[in-house]
């Protein structure tokens, strides 16, 4: 990575259908933090993006039609990533070893996919999940802020 990018930090949000959870992450973290991250996200056991994540995105303002599902092993080889984030239960414990990463966090969030219900309130538990997402990526923006001051 050469210019501006070479003082960005690497963060991968890892669950495991990249479909949702960790899709809004990367595109949340992206919103508010594009200029310090350079973001990506993967899957497990990638599925296709579910609309209504691109939905919920786009309510925010956010355009996330050019995200698209991909595998954990796309990155196995790629250079280090200074934070890991699993977003899923599933992905934390099947998590892979990425050799020379830095830190590794896991938040969990529920999967709306799961939440079989009306349309109605499946897209409500999608927003649902998006604005937890949303809260604990600026609650970590502002930590991350607070220990590189000190």
């Amino acid at each position: 990575m050469a210019g501006k990018y070479q003082s960005h930090k690497r963060v991968l949000f890892l669950c495991t259908g990249n479909s949702c959870r960790s899709q809004m992450a990367e595109a949340l973290l992206r919103k508010h933090a594009a200029d310090r991250f350079l973001v990506f996200s993967a899957g497990l056991e990638p599925l296709v993006i579910h609309p209504y994540t691109i939905r919920v995105l786009n309510e925010l303002g956010i355009d996330a039609s050019e995200q698209y599902s991909k595998s954990v092993t796309k990155y196995l080889n790629a250079p280090p990533f200074d934070y890991i984030i699993t977003v899923c239960d599933d992905a934390k414990e099947r998590c892979p070893i990425f050799p020379g990463s830095g830190k590794r966090n896991h938040w969990t969030f529920e999967d709306p996919v799961r939440f079989i219900n009306s349309e109605k309130q499946q897209l409500a538990k999608f927003r649902e999940v998006r604005d937890l997402i949303n809260v604990q990526i600026q609650s970590w923006l502002k930590e991350l802020a607070s220990t590189t001051i000190k």
